[in-house]
């Protein structure tokens, strides 16, 4: 079976490198969508180097690996990477002209960034997701989450959010042609709150709020800009280099989506930026109601949750890390979608003074009978860090696995 990748970005590229690594795949079409300087030798060269993650050939077979591309054919726009035949499209960026159908593509991946609502028509001028399957597709995986223009229409039948290893048994292969991989994220995030609800429940979860301190990303400026017209966010044109940048981030609205016991649970989601090339960080604080005041929740309990799913059922995606880490040792991490830093995970319990009149749905009777008395609610505060490689280790690893899943349901 083939494989279509569109979009050559940091999450592209790093796909191709996944499944070269893989070899799932009899052979592997990347769209490019344009010329890229003097010809395909140059599209090559910056495929095989990465100022991150290195040399292809190094990172494929270690300090023995050499060039491990061959066979270049300008002419077909064709080369083998390790022995994978690998074929560059240059000319079409509108999905729904990308040629897949003539290539024998049934499944696409798109990395392009550009092409998120899965409700626009495979007609929409300046192209949708739905184009490729147009062109030719059966199935597109989109790797980023879904984002809806017009806030009033719900998510179409065919779409699904998923992250792998948390909830791709809902993938329905006879109904679902457009899958969204969640983000990098948000990937993380559902391997640090999936351990807490199986074990302790949604009723238990008061709230939670998380912060994640994300490296830069290509949308960043490297020096400052002038911003665009009718822009409202200033400190997106500042410079990445030097600053630790505050954003925003859809984490919480999609982990919904993968989580729906997360809908009853009061989240936040905040993110900021910082002046590195990848290996990012999530702060998670979790409020949760004590059993009593002479029995509180403790770090090492919610360590036991983590350290036994990651030995359990979550073990190829979640660990749990008694080192201290710092970002760049999570770099290339294999696999790994959270680390969980142990040390630094810790707890507190204090009470929450409840008025009963202010209770909703409270019985009158009831408050009557307590005669004005307030009500004491012990709450542990878990604060808990998880490290990811917000590209190559952690997200373009699972979304490589979450697409070779759909294929083998093909």
């Amino acid at each position: 079976m083939k494989i279509g990748i569109n979009g050559m970005g940091r999450i592209g590229k790093l796909s191709l490198w996944n499944h070269i690594a893989k070899k799932h795949f009899s052979e592997i079409v990347v769209n490019v969508g344009r010329e890229v300087g003097r010809g395909l030798p140059d599209i090559l060269q910056t495929i095989e180097k990465d100022s991150t993650f290195g040399h292809l050939g190094v990172w494929l077979h270690g300090c023995q690996g050499g060039r491990v591309i061959e066979n270049m054919d300008e002419a077909s726009g064709t080369a083998t990477f390790d022995g994978v035949p690998v074929r560059f499209l240059r000319n079409h960026r509108n999905p729904k002209d990308i040629q897949w159908r003539p290539h024998g593509v049934d499944l696409v991946v798109d990395c392009t960034g550009v092409f998120m609502d899965p409700t626009s028509a495979a007609n929409l001028p300046g192209g949708a997701l739905r184009g490729h399957l147009e062109s030719g597709a059966r199935k597109v995986i989109l790797s980023a989450p879904f984002k809806i223009k017009n806030k009033g229409q719900p998510m179409p039948d065919d779409a699904l959010t998923v992250v792998q290893g948390i909830n791709e048994a809902d993938f329905d292969p006879g109904r679902h042609t457009l899958i969204s991989g969640a983000s990098c994220t948000t990937t993380c995030l559902a391997f640090l709150m999936k351990p807490l609800l199986d074990h302790f429940g949604a009723k238990r979860i008061l709230s939670a709020s998380m912060v994640t301190v994300h490296a830069a990303t290509p949308s960043q400026k490297v020096l400052d800009a002038v911003p665009k017209a009718g822009a409202t966010d200033l400190r997106k044109t500042r410079s990445v280099m030097n600053n630790i940048i505050l954003t925003t981030t859809g984490a919480a609205n999609t982990l919904r989506l993968v989580l729906p016991e997360m809908a009853r649970i009061g989240f936040m989601a905040e993110s900021v930026r910082i002046p590195t090339s990848t290996g990012s960080l999530i702060v998670l604080t979790v409020n949760f109601q004590s059993e009593s005041a002479k029995n509180p929740m403790e770090r090492e309990q919610i360590l036991d949750v983590y350290r036994k799913a990651a030995q359990g059922i979550y073990q190829p995606w979640l660990e749990c890390s008694e080192e201290q880490n710092v970002s760049s040792d999570i770099i290339g991490y294999p696999r790994k979608a959270a680390i969980i830093e142990a040390q630094e995970t810790h707890t507190r319990t204090g009470f929450v003074t409840i008025d009963p009149q202010h209770l909703e749905g409270s019985d009158p009777a009831l408050v009557k009978a307590m005669g004005g008395k307030s009500l004491e609610i012990p709450v542990t505060q878990a604060t808990i860090f998880g490290w990811y490689d917000n590209e190559l280790g952690s997200y373009a690893n699972l979304l490589g696995e979450l697409t070779i899943r759909v294929a083998q349901h093909m």
